[in-house]
């Protein structure tokens, strides 16, 4: 099966082929800032990336029209169960609304993903987006009635290294409890329970701070800052999802510069770093009560995974809870490219609309 993955970020789109489990081409397309400024709406940015992924497999002498199937990593979408789904018009109204996903630049990949289906006549996909929903009752509720809690997390990889994890344990991903920890630019830690992620620390207000989020943060002191008059609403929006974490102390979002400074003796980088490790350890404790205290295996993934001295620190805490199991890397396009070819293989694709009234309706989230 002759399969074409396409991952669309803030200023790149990146795109690879697979033969099966093989990866035979992959390229990443830089985007100008001055190139996307121009692009005024989300219909023309998705002609201009169109464009230039079919140039770049044109340069590489690859037929667009060749492929069984194209996926597309998923953004913001509504709640909806892990699995891959097909990308039909429910899909691609929530990716163009900016109340759902509209403004996500993953939610574009979805809509030229479903361009290349119409054009060369093979089906679109996407698979475990990062608004993957299988929380526990327990989990989705909150203090404070009328309101409830969302399950955001890095579930396309979470998803793919469990299974990895699971299997380096001798055991099916559907019979064991693992804690994934996905350290990247943002960090989500989530509790597998026998096949599904029944709590998780929404990456985008809760849980640890990282790189450039600032995790929990105590309510009554958000509440005043919110009401100071020193921001905007949009400038503290702002502030909270990308300039906060790490950054707001040490002024980097990168995790190299951050164990450099330590390393060239910057006591405050040490504060900050050893106060991160901290915050992820207690997380991971979380995690293993929501799943009374029964964990098999604790995975570290993403990019920062790669780092000797944030897995050995990481471990020092949390190691007494079950193995610590090393996986470094976003492994996107991987991943992608084996629910796509899963699905090929089972000619079954899920229904987005009806895992969204699945979750909605089995979970009570209107009742909250």
């Amino acid at each position: 099966m002759r399969i074409l993955v396409i991952n669309l970020g803030a200023t790149s789109s990146k795109i690879a082929v697979y033969e099966d489990e093989k990866e035979i081409l992959v390229k990443s397309i830089a985007h100008t800032d001055a190139e996307l400024t121009g692009l005024k709406t989300i219909s023309e940015q998705g002609k201009y990336r169109e464009e230039a992924i079919l140039r770049t497999l044109q340069e590489e002498h690859t037929d667009p029209a060749g492929f069984d199937a194209v996926i597309s990593r998923g953004g913001p979408l509504r709640p909806v169960e892990s699995g891959t789904y097909l990308i039909d018009s429910a899909v691609l109204k929530d990716a163009s609304d900016p109340s759902v996903g509209g403004r996500h630049p993953a939610c574009l990949g979805l809509i030229i993903a479903s361009r290349f289906s119409e054009r060369f006549h093979y089906p679109a996909y996407f698979a475990d987006p990062v608004s993957t929903d299988e929380l526990k009752k327990e989990a989705r509720w909150t203090g404070l009635k009328g309101m409830h809690r969302t399950s955001m997390f890095h579930a396309l990889n979470q998803k793919a290294v469990a299974r990895k994890a699971a299997a380096m344990l001798g055991r099916p991903y559907e019979e064991i409890n693992l804690i994934g920890v996905h350290m990247g630019g943002g960090t989500s830690i989530a509790a597998h329970e026998r096949g599904r992620v029944v709590d998780n620390f929404n990456i985008v207000d809760e849980g640890c701070f990282c790189m450039d989020r600032p995790g929990s943060l105590p309510t009554a002191s958000l509440i005043e800052l919110c009401y100071s008059g020193k921001y905007e609403k949009a400038e503290l929006k702002q502030k909270i999802a990308k300039n906060a974490g790490v950054f707001s102390y040490l002024g980097t979002k990168d995790f190299l510069t951050m164990e450099k400074m330590i390393d060239e003796g910057n006591e405050e980088a040490r504060r900050v770093y050893e106060t991160m490790v901290y915050q992820e350890a207690k997380c991971i404790g979380a995690m293993a009560a929501a799943m009374h205290c029964s964990v098999d295996g604790i995975f570290l993934t993403g990019g920062i995974a790669h780092s000797d001295r944030k897995c050995a620190d990481l471990e020092a805490y949390v190691g007494k809870i079950a193995p610590v199991l090393r996986l470094p890397g976003e492994n996107e396009m991987e991943s992608l490219a084996e629910c796509a070819l899963r699905t090929l293989q089972s000619g079954k694709a899920n229904c987005y609309a009806e895992s969204v009234r699945k979750v909605e309706r089995e979970n009570g989230i209107s009742e909250l």
